[in-house]
């Protein structure tokens, strides 16, 4: 059972599943058809545990480091680990043995790196290719345009697979807007499905504060942190 301490968490996440079902009943989705990611950030294992203990099994981690010092202390609990951060050459190892999906990849450097160390045992990486739809300096991200040329080599790769596409849009308070910007990522992956033949099927956007927008525009998985763990703390 959750400790008394962790109510203020054990309700944060109640209310962010209740949000979720209440966007999937206006938006015409099926029940359950948006997956959840907890992203913890710099929040500790323990709160994770907490979570957990109320049926939560995707979990989301952007930086390495913090995942390997999580993820070997919740080795009892059925989590399904998402990494969702930039990816560096020299990390793709722990990624590829302690990672179920990668959101953020965005070159093939990366994808070859990823396939080459999965351990052919296991089942295949999901993979979702990370897109910068609105050209920010900032993030990371192939452009719309390169789309289909990346998507045609990675889908060839062994020991991973391709399911979709993933995008972190700039912020945005107008719901219209919101979701003009998600339905251009759902445009994106049926160009990629008619185009190359693929069965792609994931859609990872929507996070704390425009995830009803990504609902309505068929998003399959919504990356939450601030609205369960709470806000980003300083390390």
């Amino acid at each position: 059972m959750p400790d008394p301490a962790d109510n203020t968490l054990i309700d944060r996440y109640r209310n962010l599943v209740a949000r979720i079902k209440t966007a999937e009943t206006q938006y015409g989705r099926a029940s359950g058809n948006v997956s959840l990611v907890a992203v913890s950030k710099t929040y500790p294992a323990e709160d994770i545990r907490a979570v957990a203990g109320m049926g939560q099994r995707h979990f989301g981690e952007n930086q390495i480091q913090d995942a390997m010092a999580k993820i070997p202390l919740l080795t009892d609990l059925d989590c399904i680990w998402h990494f969702i951060g930039s990816i560096q050459s020299n990390k793709c190892r722990d990624i590829a043995h302690h990672f179920d999906w990668v959101h953020s990849v965005d070159r093939l450097k990366v994808a070859q790196r990823l396939s080459s160390l999965r351990s052919e045992d296991r089942q295949p990486l999901n993979v979702t290719l990370q897109i910068n739809l609105q050209n920010e300096v900032s993030k990371a991200g192939i452009t719309p345009e390169s789309v289909v040329e990346l998507a045609q080599e990675i889908s060839q790769l062994p020991n991973i697979t391709l399911r979709g596409l993933m995008a972190i849009p700039a912020p945005e308070t107008n719901f219209a807007e919101q979701r003009s910007v998600f339905r251009q990522l759902r445009n994106i992956m049926e160009n990629i499905n008619q185009c190359l033949g693929l069965e792609l099927d994931c859609l990872s956007m929507g996070m704390t504060n425009d995830l009803e927008a990504a609902i309505a525009e068929g998003a399959t998985h919504v990356r939450i942190g601030t609205a369960i763990f709470g806000p980003r703390r300083k390390k």
